[in-house]
């Protein structure tokens, strides 16, 4: 059987889910993707089932690309490749010797696409986080009417980040056909919730809440003033530790790991919850973001609209007339994306192409 995407090599150096997401979906309409792992796997496969999900049709490769020599081996494989994708937090590819320059200086029409959290731009580039994290920033958690905020259970900051990415590589790589050149693609998974949740709060997306417990550490919580954030730790000691140092919390807690912490997660949760609720959003934000948690505002539409990170990365342009419109959520370099245009009146376009 033959696919969409035969003939296009995809080197998939992403882990856990936003760009094995993305090359899963290449990888299902015929492109040949060969999976770099880090030393002992992509942490994804303590999950069997989830990484299924994202590792079918694949190829695997193990490279420490920290090593020279798996640098060089990993700058082989790009050379032979169409599209390389990654999802390091920005600044770690220019490290590992494999920027966009880099890539592109052993292959000048690589698509080079990225998905991280806030993107390679923008006052967040330098923040950690999770998929509750880049939501409740989007302005998709805003409680309505009383509610309180719930997180829903799929994680869809991942899967939207993955699907915007999949759509800008095929896009590009058609482009690429025509005319030789490559791409530099740039998706941020705050920005495509943003495009999602739009400027009004009658666009916020509902879910429902977890089925399950989850981690310490990863959930909203309520503040003094009557604000939400939002802490995405996951099976990380350090993010957990940052959150203990950023809230004060007592060096017992701490000092737990992920197992026990998951042993003694409503005695965890019920500290952090006590804490931020003497605390401003402001206050907490600010404590949070200087330890180096996974922290973030949980923003309604309006405050989304305004939000310094979403206006300098264009998912939020002024539309001329003192309203705001959304943008395409992702960055292309090469050939940029359109502003946004005017709406047309009915039947103003009968000639069809014309």
């Amino acid at each position: 059987m033959t696919g969409l995407l035969d003939g296009m090599r995809v080197l998939d150096a992403g882990i856990w889910r936003p760009v094995p997401h993305a090359t899963q979906m290449l990888a299902d309409l015929g492109a040949q993707v060969l999976k770099i792992e880090p030393p002992g796997g992509d942490p994804m496969r303590t999950f069997p089932n989830l990484f299924r999900d994202v590792a079918g049709h694949k190829r695997s490769i193990e490279l420490n690309l920290r090593s020279a020599e798996g640098k060089a081996r990993g700058l082989e494989l790009v050379a032979e490749a169409d599209v390389f994708c990654e999802g390091w937090r920005p600044g770690v590819a220019a490290r590992l010797g494999l920027s966009y320059d880099d890539v592109r200086a052993r292959n000048p029409s690589i698509i080079y696409c990225s998905v991280s959290g806030y993107g390679q731009t923008g006052p967040n580039v330098e923040r950690p986080g999770h998929d509750v994290n880049y939501q409740a920033l989007a302005g998709a958690l805003a409680p309505r009417g009383g509610e309180e905020p719930a997180i829903p259970r799929v994680p869809i900051a991942d899967l939207a980040a993955g699907t915007m990415a999949a759509l800008c590589i095929c896009a590009a790589w058609a482009k690429r056909i025509q005319t030789g050149e490559g791409e530099r693609i740039d998706v941020a998974m705050a920005d495509v919730v943003a495009s999602w949740s739009g400027t009004s709060s009658g666009n916020v997306l509902r879910g429902r809440t977890q089925p399950t417990r989850g981690s310490a550490g990863y959930g909203v919580f309520a503040c003094a003033d009557g604000g939400w954030i939002t802490l995405a730790v996951i099976s990380e000691d350090h993010f957990w530790q940052a959150v203990c140092d950023g809230l004060s919390l007592p060096d017992e807690l701490r000092a737990l790991g992920h197992l026990e912490r998951l042993d003694r997660f409503d005695e965890c949760q019920s500290a952090i919850a006590a804490t931020c609720a003497r605390l401003t959003r402001d206050e907490a934000l600010e404590r949070l973001t200087v330890a180096g948690a996974p922290v973030a505002p949980l923003l309604d539409p309006s405050e989304m609209a305004a939000s310094e990170q979403f206006r300098v990365r264009e998912v939020v342009v002024d539309a001329g007339d003192g309203t705001a419109r959304l943008g395409f959520p992702a960055r292309l370099q090469v050939h940029p994306p359109r502003s946004p245009g005017p709406t047309p009146e009915v039947d103003r376009d009968r000639d069809g192409w014309a």
